[in-house]
């Protein structure tokens, strides 16, 4: 049993009608000249006013290398791939967040193995506790006895490491 397993999945598919509109605006607001695409430094500003953060060198050069090389821009199309990538990322990260708030009930900031036997058991119960320690000590990265959130997420995100 991994805890990949557990079912938090990205909630992939539909945006809203408004929530692409609200995109479409911030795209148009960033292409001041109309040209129909974003450059970088316009990218960087689109994701701050949707994100609230500017995204780092390496996203941006990731984002622009898949940009057309006769505009040397996002398309609108692109952006809002992008965007709703991220969206769906930002999503699934809250979706994680929430189950490790669940689990961790005395709100310390990380996870022991008795919160996972107390979680495991509520949706689990049959599961034998061998299983449970099998898990706990899978997410427990450093084996220090507890599980931070980055260990929860990692372990969440990647399953067992073979």
């Amino acid at each position: 049993m991994f805890l990949s397993e557990a079912g938090a999945r990205p909630r992939a598919g539909e945006i809203s009608a408004s929530e692409r509109r609200k995109w479409v605006e911030v795209f148009k607001a960033c292409d001041e000249d109309n040209k129909g695409y974003l450059s970088r430094e316009d990218f960087k500003v689109a994701i701050v006013m949707l994100f609230g953060y500017k995204p780092s060198k390496i996203e941006a050069d990731a984002v622009m290398s898949s940009a057309n090389p006769d505009t040397s821009g996002v398309s609108l199309e692109g952006f809002l791939n992008v965007v709703q990538r991220k969206k769906e990322a930002q999503l699934y990260r809250n979706e994680i967040r929430h189950i490790f708030t669940a689990f961790d009930v005395h709100y310390r900031g990380f996870l022991t193995l008795e919160d996972f036997k107390r979680a495991f058991s509520q949706v689990a119960p049959k599961l034998p506790s061998r299983t449970v320690l099998e898990v706990f000590r899978e997410a427990d990265q450093d084996s220090d006895g507890h599980v931070s959130f980055r260990d929860f997420e990692y372990a969440m995100n990647h399953g067992k490491a073979k």
